[in-house]
């Protein structure tokens, strides 16, 4: 009876005992003090699907990409728990089974045949970044797992492990491993590529198949053997290098991540595809170029303002110098001839012109400024219509003086471009390129001339607001300049009818700029060839340097072209002789009222009149003008400082000649004629 008294005390002391112990355990794990355990992950530029265009690195380098649980291939997570370890959802951090296990075989063997470490300690071995060979270091991580083990999930344990395993190099985690080893998303692995990842991070750099192709196939081979997996017959080497990380719109991904640094994700609407079709065709475009000619390019939807490609240069690396890192789709240049259209349209709204209103292309000063045509030549009375195709100087700095330089630089504005003036002052000047503008604020220009005169402000970010787009040209000058610049032909070489694509190129003063824009009935384009140091590029004109590429890059979109609308409603339709007579001819209204009888007039030739060639040239008689008079033909002076109105031309070419006389005070006239 005594002896079960006895017992009956030890018992309970060993209890108590034991109790005790597991109370004092219980505080030490509680009073654990654990590593940051929210992982930091680089941020990530994606495409409108979704997919990456650009990934940053982390702190010293190290490329980690969020990753969630069910992301991850269901086959890899199975076959990562069923080799590292199989009672990971049943243990609490530490496995002694595991451990008795390993301390077995290390005895039976006299070596270490496998470990006893589980997955939630790799979790507190990698979040503290300690080594495996102390002792100490081993119970800090027994404490470190069975702290976790409290106080998170078994998922969230896993993907602090998905996030945080090493993969050789600056790589850590499964996502980033994926992308690195195989250029892709970890959501769909085959066995040989599942194995080859959990058999990294044991020995991420005596493993690494771009360095150590044996030991990383044998690696491999270990965990398909120990899983009883066979090879699949499909199965390919290992990779022989690591792949780099989607580097895709690279200019607008730093310039999202500098606008706000504190975001993990930016999704864009760049359409992924198209992307990086642009992105070859901007290095096509620039090879054979003379050294330091770069190129952008920039694609949106006009329906909905949604930027679709977005390349600010050719390349974006160190080793095509610094200024490959400058993206030129956001630098201020000339824009050129570029925003001819603009003043058109305004002029138009204005009633000042129509199309197919007459506007005299002579010399014209106002003060000391006395723009010329790019080739120095004058064509005399034309239409309007004319006057734009051909990319005349003269008309657009006329409609200019009549429409006042703020309100041009008004236009601009409402059409939501960001102009910026060299000298703080609008003059005559900015209606061929003397104003700061960007490519980006060209394809916003010209989007709301294809969206009938409406500003709808392009967008690189995806978005759930609709903006109320305001207009700032009406819809029939919006259509009348695009009807007009749809008339111009392609560049020689480029199969596209006329009529599907509206455009317009421009060269800035020196050469330093050449531009192509342009848009069909869904998708605005802008091309930008030159140097960004701004030195000139002798020989680059819009039309033969940019304009292919602008029209290839339609091409590369679809072949068939979505057609431009229809004229609106109340689109006045005449031809010159039918319009009404303020709009038949433009005089300016400072001049409307002036005394126009005393303007040079031809008596002979008549316009349109078609004479034989006789060998003595063609006899000219003008009546009326301010002497001297200058004669032109085809833009060229032939006869200067004549103080009689009868010159015999030498003219005997065959064909068509425009023949045009200017008197002292700036008034012309002109006729055109055919030599037989």
């Amino acid at each position: 009876m005594r002896l079960l008294g006895y017992g009956l005390v030890f018992a309970a002391f060993s209890l108590g005992l034991g109790a005790y112990a597991h109370n004092r355990i219980d505080i030490w794990i509680e009073q654990t003090e654990l590593p940051l355990v929210l992982s930091e992950v680089g941020a990530e530029v994606r495409a409108r699907d979704g997919s990456l265009l650009r990934a940053f690195a982390v702190e010293n380098g190290r490329m980690r990409l969020a990753l969630r649980l069910e992301q991850a291939d269901p086959q890899f997570i199975a076959m990562l728990i069923a080799y590292e370890d199989k009672r990971f959802f049943k243990h609490s951090g530490v496995d002694p089974r595991a451990m008795i296990r390993a301390a077995g075989q290390a005895i039976w063997h006299g070596r270490i045949v496998s470990g006893a470490s589980t997955l939630t300690m790799q979790v507190a071995r990698l979040l503290e970044n300690t080594g495996t060979g102390s002792r100490a270091g081993k119970l800090r991580q027994m404490r470190v797992a069975l702290a976790l083990e409290r106080r998170l999930t078994k998922d969230e344990i896993l993907t602090l492990y998905l996030h945080h395993a090493p993969y050789g190099g600056p790589v850590e985690g499964l996502r980033a491993a994926s992308y690195a080893w195989f250029g892709k998303e970890p959501h769909r692995l085959t066995q040989a590529e599942a194995a080859l990842l959990i058999a990294l991070p044991q020995s991420p750099e005596s493993r690494r198949p771009d360095r150590h192709p044996e030991a990383a196939r044998v690696a491999r081979q270990r965990v398909l053997a120990r899983l009883s997996l066979k090879p699949d017959h499909r199965q390919v080497d290992v990779p022989y290098r690591m792949q780099t990380f989607p580097q895709n719109a690279s200019h607008l991904a730093a310039t999202l991540r500098r606008k706000a640094p504190e975001r993990r994700k930016h999704h864009t609407t760049i359409d992924a595809e198209l992307q990086r079709k642009m992105e070859t065709l901007a290095r096509r475009a620039v090879e054979g170029q003379a050294s330091g000619v770069s190129a952008a390019i920039m694609i949106a939807d006009h329906e909905t303002g949604a930027v679709l490609a977005h390349v600010g240069s050719p390349a974006f690396s160190a080793e095509d110098g610094a200024l490959g890192f400058v993206d030129m789709t956001a630098a201020l240049r000339s824009p050129g001839s570029t925003l001819k259209p603009l003043v058109y349209g305004l002029a138009f709204d204005e009633g000042l012109v129509h199309p197919d209103t007459l506007i005299n292309d002579a010399p014209v000063s106002f003060g000391t400024y006395a723009p010329q045509n790019f080739d120095g030549q004058f064509r005399g009375m034309l239409t309007v219509r004319d006057a734009l195709t051909l990319s005349l100087n003269i008309p657009p700095i006329l409609l200019t003086h009549e429409l006042g330089a703020p309100r041009l630089m008004a236009g601009l504005r409402r059409a939501g471009t960001r102009p910026e003036l060299p000298t703080g002052e609008a003059g005559l000047a900015i209606a061929l390129g003397g104003v700061g503008l960007r490519l980006s604020d060209l394809v916003q220009l010209y989007a709301g001339i294809a969206q009938g005169g409406r500003a709808l402000p392009l967008h690189v970010e995806q978005q759930t607001t609709t903006p109320n787009p305001q207009h700032f040209m009406s819809p029939v000058a919006a259509w009348q300049v695009s009807h007009i610049l749809s008339d111009i032909a392609p560049p020689k070489g480029v199969a596209a009818a006329m009529g599907q694509v509206a455009y317009k190129t421009g060269t800035s003063y020196g050469h330093r700029d050449a531009w192509a824009i342009g848009f069909d009935g869904k998708h605005v384009i802008g091309v930008w060839l030159g140097r960004p140091d701004g030195t000139p590029v002798p020989g680059a004109f819009g039309g033969t340097f940019a304009a292919p590429i602008l029209f290839e890059a339609f091409g590369r979109i679809s072949t068939d072209r979505v057609p431009l609308p229809p004229p609106p409603a109340d689109a006045l339709i005449l031809g010159t002789a039918h319009l009404p007579e303020p709009l038949r001819e433009f005089h300016g209204r400072s001049t409307a009222f002036s005394d126009t009888a005393n303007s040079p007039t031809f008596t002979f030739p008549p316009n349109g009149a078609v004479l034989r060639r006789s060998g003595f040239g063609v006899p000219i008689k003008l009546r009326a003008g301010v002497l001297p008079l200058t004669v032109l033909v085809d833009g060229m002076p032939m006869v200067t400082k004549m103080r009689g109105r009868d010159v015999v031309l030498p003219l005997e070419n065959a064909g068509f000649t425009r023949i045009s006389v200017v008197d002292a005070a700036g008034r012309s006239d002109s006729v055109e004629i055919r030599l037989d």
